[in-house]
């Protein structure tokens, strides 16, 4: 079968070299006779894939020897509890709230009991159409948690804060190895890994040592970061085959030339897409300039009717997944790692067919 031009925002498209090698290697790992699969974790054959993992992510990323890399479960959405009930040692945190994903963040971390919950800057008032600055944090909070990308909203922090006072915590879920950052900057890093990683069931966390050296008493073994460090991400049976696969895509990024050439590429790629959006007089980005994510991109035509037309049209012709989150409407294309640029390019040429035929001047 044909395949498509995917622009879903999770599960995303991976790259077709490493689903071919998936392909290639799945009846018979590494001459072993079984499928990844069918892999024990316990086995070499798997101790030596989460090893080259961790290895690869650690040099893409620059990570320093002082973090800890864990291939967890239960999606970023678990790591909203998680974090709170790991590092919140004073019970007062604070949060930068920049849409949907920030706001689960901070709804999971006020069930927690005695602990207090401060939203320090906020785009809500603009309908999140961009990211407010962010105060300086003082040492009276445990940490500052940010989301990096925002993947309904379409806005994107580039870097860390430099005025706080307190370790900085960012879901990258949206962005993680599409953009540089300085990992040094951040006291701990997440990412669901179904957006530029692998397949759904992984979650990378990125911590600092010191930050779990000593774990809250009474926490759920499975929720406890030291626990799960000192067991090399393995104290249950973890996500073998995302795991795998995630070591392919690590060597993907890698061969095109590391973080840093895969930004450049990210940038050509919104590039197209912004340029033509601000020219047009259909089609619009609701984001302001200055805030523009690289991988989640928005757009309408200020008709609902007119969108759906769009959403429909554009699916009969292979461009599959563009309709926007239900709770903003329009459309969307998410422009992760794997998704080419030819495929950026063909959406403007529908998009102009389009617009023609509704009688864009």
């Amino acid at each position: 079968m044909e395949r498509v031009y995917n622009f879903s925002a999770g599960p995303a498209v991976l790259p077709v070299s490493v689903l071919e090698q998936v392909q290639a290697e799945l009846l018979s790992y590494n001459g072993s006779g079984m499928s990844v699969m069918e892999l024990s974790h316990r086995s070499s054959w798997f101790q030596q894939i989460i090893d080259d993992a961790e290895s690869l992510l650690r040099e893409l990323m620059n990570i320093p020897d002082n973090y800890q890399v864990l291939f967890l479960q239960g999606g970023a959405s678990l790591q909203f509890s998680m974090i709170p009930m790991n590092l919140a040692n004073r019970q007062k945190v604070a949060y930068v709230n920049t849409g949907s994903w920030s706001e689960k963040a901070i709804e999971e971390a006020e069930k927690i009991v005695g602990l207090q919950v401060k939203v320090v800057a906020s785009s809500k008032e603009n309908k999140f159409t961009s990211v407010p600055q962010i105060p300086a944090t003082s040492d009276e909070f445990d940490y500052l948690h940010i989301t990096t990308n925002n993947t309904i909203e379409g806005t994107c922090y580039f870097s860390a804060p430099t005025n706080s006072q307190v370790p900085v915590i960012a879901d990258m879920s949206s962005n993680i190895l599409s953009s540089e950052y300085n990992v040094a900057d951040f006291g701990l890093i997440y990412a669901g890994a179904q957006k530029n990683i692998g397949p759904a069931g992984l979650t990378v966390v990125i911590v600092r040592e010191d930050l779990i050296a000593e774990s809250k008493e009474n926490l759920p073994s499975m929720l406890d970061y030291q626990l799960q460090a000192k067991n090399g991400s393995m104290y249950n049976t973890p996500p073998t085959f995302a795991i795998y696969v995630a070591k392919l895509v690590f060597e993907w990024i890698k061969e095109l030339g590391g973080v840093a050439a895969i930004e450049k590429l990210n940038r050509q790629k919104a590039e197209l897409l912004y340029t033509y959006l601000d020219k047009s007089t259909l089609f619009s980005s609701p984001v302001e300039p200055n805030s523009r994510s690289l991988t989640n991109i928005p757009f309408v035509t200020g008709n609902e009717a007119l969108d759906k037309k769009f959403v429909q049209e554009a699916e009969k012709a292979n461009f599959v997944n563009l309709k926007g989150h239900r709770s903003v409407g329009g459309m969307r294309a998410s422009l992760y790692n794997a998704f080419p640029i030819e495929g950026v390019q063909a959406l403007i040429e529908f998009m102009q067919k389009f617009a023609e035929n509704e009688g864009e001047i």
